[in-house]
């Protein structure tokens, strides 16, 4: 009895260790995961065909993960957003393009790329929300798609009551997120991006969003950025230079230059983060940084 007890007990251990995750375990999303990182550093550095290739490669071992694939189209939207210029100075000083978009189109294999990934993400988090209404991480990744699809409708596609309209759904499905894990702390660039712009623009869209709970509120919008930016963990570079360019426009340049700083310092081999940290100090851009293949 005590042998059969024994062996029973041995069992369960070896079952229990070569399980990938127990059920106490965080999801990927609120947890370290080296390759995860790794492929977010490598976005981030604008390596972004290595990016897609290091989240390939986590995906095809977690194939019902939804955060990979909201991975996956981030590296395509800040492709096309790095090709554009849209994380520059010169972009969000000028109302014309932070408000109006881009000038052109953008890249129509990029765009059919980051879509496929946004709808991977979408199709995986609902199905998983049919399972637990309660999942926190299938509602980030729900944010997480809501406010990338939103930016690029509005930034590159210049469909603007279209990213009004997923501006909101971001909004909702963060404070979800919020409710159920308030240490996601990543999920603030969603709330903190859209009060920030909601508050620069004119009175006709921000009574339209005013409806939808979203009342514009550029200081609260950089409060809530700068929380990712202080204590995130995968968007938290995102939320550096997002905030960055936000205090360029509110001529707070002792905070852009902190975080152009720590971001340059972070990712020395960045062409974007360098050429702008070089802006703010008023020294020459080096020649490597100055054009964007």
């Amino acid at each position: 009895m005590l042998e059969r007890m024994g062996l029973a007990l041995l069992l369960l251990i070896l079952s229990a260790a070569a399980a990938p995750h127990s059920l106490s375990d965080p999801p990927p999303a609120f947890m370290e995961v080296p390759q995860l990182t790794k492929g977010f550093d490598l976005m981030y550095e604008q390596r972004f065909v290595e990016a897609r290739a290091q989240f390939a490669d986590w995906e095809r071992q977690h194939p019902d993960e939804p955060f990979v694939h909201a991975g996956v189209a981030a590296t395509y939207l800040f492709e096309e957003f790095y090709r554009q210029g849209v994380l520059t100075s010169e972009f969000f000083l000028d109302d014309k393009k932070f408000l109006g978009g881009i000038d052109g189109k953008p890249d129509p294999v990029r765009l059919r790329g980051f879509q496929t990934a946004i709808a991977e993400t979408r199709e995986l988090a609902r199905d998983r929300l049919k399972r637990d209404p309660k999942d926190a991480e299938a509602l980030f990744c729900l944010t997480l798609a809501a406010g990338m699809e939103s930016d690029s409708l509005t930034i590159l596609q210049k469909r603007h009551l279209d990213g009004l309209k997923r501006m909101k759904e971001a909004n909702d499905f963060a404070r979800e997120t919020l409710a159920l894990r308030p240490d996601a702390i990543d999920v603030y660039v969603a709330p903190g991006s859209a009060n920030y712009i909601i508050g620069c623009l004119s009175g006709p869209a921000r009574f339209f969003l005013w409806f939808g709970g979203i009342h514009g509120d550029k200081a609260l919008g950089m409060e809530e950025v700068s929380r990712t930016a202080e204590d995130g963990r995968y968007l938290k570079p995102f939320a550096k230079i997002l905030l960055a360019l936000a205090a360029l426009r509110e001529k707070q340049y002792p905070l852009a230059q902190r975080m152009l700083k720590e971001l340059n310092q972070e990712f020395p081999e960045s062409p974007l983060f360098a050429a702008e940290y070089a802006k703010i100090l008023g020294r020459p851009i080096p020649a490597t940084m100055q054009s964007r293949p």
